[in-house]
Parts: structure tokens; C-alpha cells; sequence
């Protein structure tokens, strides 16, 4: 029966895979091109013939991979796959209803297809189970590896965070501490580890009760942020930002929390430092007013002044005129520099040596009457880089310096110019021998109208419109002073953002 079975196979070869081929391409159009279905159904019925001449399965295995690297690259279920057998053995069916009418019992026939369709249907859908556990199982090991990785990750994470992240249990002691946190308090694990969580407070009741409170509302459920102070190592009282959520236990209760700090003493100096810019913003809108409101009056009466002046013969009156004329020259210059610190002059800008600038500021200075005791001093770097910058407004910057500091030594000492640079900026500093300042007045000393001088011999905007002029370019300006040994005022100018070109 096989053997009249196989013959049928190979003479009516072309007849089958033809009605097959015609309807898969009805069926799948959509999944599967015409020569993809063309070879499926030719290869199927070689394969046929294959294992009804060996009577082995084995062979088809080849057959059956090819078939599955197919349909699993389409996305074909094993519902899809089942059909483009069975639409194989209809085609089959119908040559031999019509074929074999005189055969005695066609079932037979159709019977052994069946079984042939069956098995290797069943062999192909080991070998999908075979497949999809492979990948059940990649996938398994993927995801043990992705996991064992997120938590290193995490690791990493905890001890190499620059802010300090900490746990406590629900015995208020430390259970964990990250290198951040080693490097801002300067406890090391080892040392933290089983300590309160009071640690860190510094003294004072308001820390003792700003703690309950942190464990009232984390107990709750809420997170908690928060600016406050805790003490390091050394004694050091930190402004920190504190970020505090709740620990949840396996019943979902209170196990303790999570700390986050973060060290906020560098971001209090940046802020100090944009309440000064605004500080030197709101002065700067009234200035403009101030100098419309009172410049063209001055102007007038300094006129009439000038014309009494010349008129009159009277000693006594000529004296008062001058003393007049004295006070209106004073005003004209705080007007003068008011204007000079809301709106500084348009300077045009060009490749300028900053050593040049310094030896004029010197040459300016140098004619003042109260310098005939003060001994200048000068260590100029050779070949500073040159940087565009307004030459005029940098100037301006040095001999209002220079000007402070021989009030500081009062015509008699010592100021010290020393110039140097590195990549990133040129260094001036002016350095003096006089009174210096105190703590409270250094903090204060770029603040507009303030002035140590004496009424009516300071305005108090000289270092104000200079600390203007160098954030113009991205500069800065610091002072260095203790009371009775002198002061060092010390500009830094970027190179790189005011050059047009290398340096020399």
C-alpha cells in the first residue's frame, strides 16, 4: 500500500503542490510571499515521499527546522501551522476521490497521509516547545543577570553618591552609610554603624525637637525635606538639605527611614552672592533716576556759582562760594558714579595687556598728594595672555583698588601689585599694610554706600561699580584682611571666554 501510495505522490507531484500552493496563497496572502508558499509545499511533499520510502521520521527533522525558522520569523502560531498541513492533505483528498474512483478503499490511502501529516505536525510542535523553553529559559538567565546588575548598579549608587545616604531602623540607629556620607560628616561605616540617630544634631534644643518631628511625620508616611545644620567630625556646623522617606516593613509598618543629605554650604555662598547681584540690581534702577533728577540742577547751580565767583571782590563771600562750589563737585561725583554702577559706559572692547593697564593705574595714582611716604611695590608676570576686554573700565577697576588701600595706610606704607596667570584666569592682586578690616566689615565691603571713611569723604560705590564691571566678564573679585595687618584685594579675569586669540 506504501508503495502504490508513493507512486500516486510522485505522478500527480506537480498537480498537488499546485492546488496546495493555490490555496495557501488565499489563506496567507498576507503572511507569506508566493514563492515562500511554492517551496513550503514542494519541500513538504518530497518529504512525504522521504519517510514513506526510509519509514523514518529522522529524516524530516532538517525539513521540519527550516519550516520552523519560517514561520517563527513571521510570527505564525502553531494554529497557522497546522493549517498549511491540512490544506496540504486536502489537496491530496482530492486527487484521490478523483483518481483512484476504482480502488476499492481510497481510506487506506488517505490514512497513511493522515499519519505521515500527524507525526510530523507533532514533531514540529516538540520542536516550538523545544524553541520557546530555550528562550523561556535565555530569557530567565537574561533577567537573573539584568537584575544581579541593577543591583550592583544600585550599590554603586549608594557608595559613590556625592550626597550622603544613610538609613535608620525603628530603634533610631544607624544601619547604613555610603561613602558620600564618609566624605561630608568624616565618619567612616565603621565608626556610624549602631549610633543614634541624634549623631549628627548639632547642640541646641531646636535640633532635638526638629527630630521628633521628622520621625512623627515619616512614621505617617510622609516625606519630609527640609534646610537645616548637622555637625561633622570636626566640628563643623554644615547647612544641609535633608530628604527623609519612611523604611516600610514587611506588614507594610514602620521600619525606619531613609536619609538623603545633601551639603548645601557651597550653594549658601552662591546665594549670598546673587542676593549681593540683586542687591546691586535694585540700586542700579534708582541710580538712573537719581542722576536724571539731580544732575541737571547741579549743573545749573554750579553755574551761578562760578559766575558769583568771578563777580565778587568780597574775601569772606568768595570763601563761602568755594566751600559751595567744594560741595557741589562732591555731589557731581556721587551722581557721576551712580551712573557709573546702573549703566557702565558702553567701553569699546579690544585686545588689551593687562600689565599695561597696571602701570597706568600706578602712573594715575602715583600723582596723588598722599603718596609721597608710600612705598610701591610691583612682581608683573611676563607675557600675561592678552584678553578683549574694555580698557577703560578695567582701569577703573585698579585705581579704585589702589585708592582704597592708601586710604587703608594713610599715605604711609607699603602697597604690593603682583600680577600672574594660569589656563583659566589672570590674577591681580593689590596688597597693602594698613588698618585692614574685621570679619563683619570684609562681608560688607562691596555693598553699595558702604564706606569706613568719614562723612562726607567716601561715597561707598568705588568698590561696588568695580565688583560690576569684573562680573561683566565673568570675573571676580575676593579680599583677604585682618584688622591691623593690611588687606590683599585680588581680581581674577577668565582668559578663555574674554580672548579672541592664543596666548602670546
Amino acid at each position: 500500500m506504501k508503495k502504490l501510495l508513493i507512486e500516486f505522490l510522485k505522478k500527480h507531484f506537480k498537480e498537488i503542490a499546485s492546488n496546495w500552493a493555490a490555496k495557501l496563497k488565499q489563506l496567507f496572502k498576507d503572511k507569506l510571499s508566493d514563492s515562500q508558499i511554492e517551496t513550503f509545499t514542494e519541500s513538504s511533499l518530497l518529504t512525504f515521499i522521504d519517510v514513506l520510502e526510509e519509514g523514518d521520521y529522522k529524516i524530516a527533522d532538517l525539513y521540519l527546522i527550516e519550516i520552523y525558522t519560517l514561520c517563527s520569523n513571521l510570527n505564525m502560531s502553531l494554529i497557522d501551522v497546522s493549517q498549511l498541513f491540512s490544506q496540504g492533505r486536502y489537496a491530496i483528498l482530492n486527487i484521490i476521490e478523483t483518481e483512484l474512483t476504482g480502488y476499492n478503499d481510497p481510506i487506506i490511502l488517505l490514512g497513511f497521509i493522515d499519519e505521515i501529516i500527524e507525526q510530523l505536525y507533532a514533531r514540529y510542535s516538540m520542536l516550538h516547545q523545544e524553541a520557546k523553553m530555550n528562550e523561556l529559559k535565555h530569557d530567565r538567565d537574561r533577567l537573573a543577570s539584568k537584575l544581579e546588575l541593577s543591583q550592583q548598579y544600585l550599590k554603586n549608587i549608594l557608595h559613590t553618591s556625592d550626597s550622603a545616604i544613610m538609613m535608620v531602623d525603628e530603634n533610631e540607629t544607624f544601619i547604613a552609610w555610603n561613602k558620600g556620607a564618609e566624605r561630608i560628616f568624616g565618619y567612616t561605616e565603621e565608626e556610624i554603624i549602631g549610633k543614634p540617630s541624634s549623631f549628627l544634631l548639632p547642640e541646641g534644643e531646636k535640633y532635638q525637637n526638629e527630630l521628633k518631628e521628622i520621625q512623627e511625620e515619616v512614621k505617617e508616611g510622609a516625606t519630609k525635606i527640609l534646610e537645616t545644620e548637622r555637625r561633622t567630625k570636626d566640628g563643623r556646623i554644615l547647612s544641609v538639605k535633608l530628604s527623609v522617606s519612611k523604611l516600610p516593613g514587611s506588614n507594610g509598618g514602620y521600619a525606619g527611614r531613609s536619609i538623603i543629605i545633601k551639603d548645601f554650604t557651597e550653594f549658601k555662598k552662591l546665594q549670598a552672592q546673587i542676593d549681593q547681584s540683586e542687591k546691586l540690581a535694585v540700586i542700579g534702577q534708582l541710580a538712573a533716576g537719581v542722576a536724571h533728577e539731580i544732575g541737571n540742577p547741579l549743573a545749573s547751580i554750579s553755574s551761578l556759582v562760578q559766575i558769583l565767583q568771578r563777580k565778587s571782590n568780597d574775601p569772606f563771600f568768595t570763601e563761602q562760594l568755594s566751600n559751595i562750589k567744594e560741595n557741589i563737585d562732591r555731589i557731581s561725583k556721587i551722581v557721576r558714579e551712580l551712573v557709573d554702577f546702573s549703566r557702565p559706559p558702553s567701553y569699546e572692547k579690544s585686545m588689551s595687556d593687562i600689565t599695561d593697564i597696571i602701570k597706568t593705574a600706578l602712573g594715575i595714582v602715583k600723582y596723588d598728594k598722599r603718596v609721597k611716604k608710600v612705598k610701591f611695590e610691583t612682581d608683573l608676570k611676563e607675557s600675561l595672555p592678552r584678553i578683549n576686554i574694555a580698557t577703560d573700565q578695567i582701569l577703573q577697576v585698579f585705581v579704585n583698588i589702589l585708592i582704597n588701600a592708601l586710604d587703608a595706610i594713610e599715605g604711609n606704607g607699603r602697597i604690593t601689585v603682583k600680577s600672574d596667570y594660569d589656563r583659566e584666569f589672570i590674577y591681580v592682586s593689590f596688597s597693602d599694610d594698613g588698618c585692614g578690616m574685621d570679619e563683619n566689615t570684609v562681608k560688607q565691603i562691596f555693598d553699595p554706600f558702604f564706606t569706613t571713611k568719614e562723612v562726607g569723604k567716601g561715597t561707598g560705590l568705588g568698590l561696588s561699580v568695580s565688583y560690576g564691571i569684573i562680573k561683566q566678564y565673568n570675573g571676580e573679585i575676593t579680599v583677604e584682611s585682618k584688622l591691623n595687618e593690611g588687606s590683599t584685594f585680588t581680581v581674577k579675569i577668565p582668559i578663555k571666554e574674554n580672548t579672541k586669540s592664543n596666548m602670546r
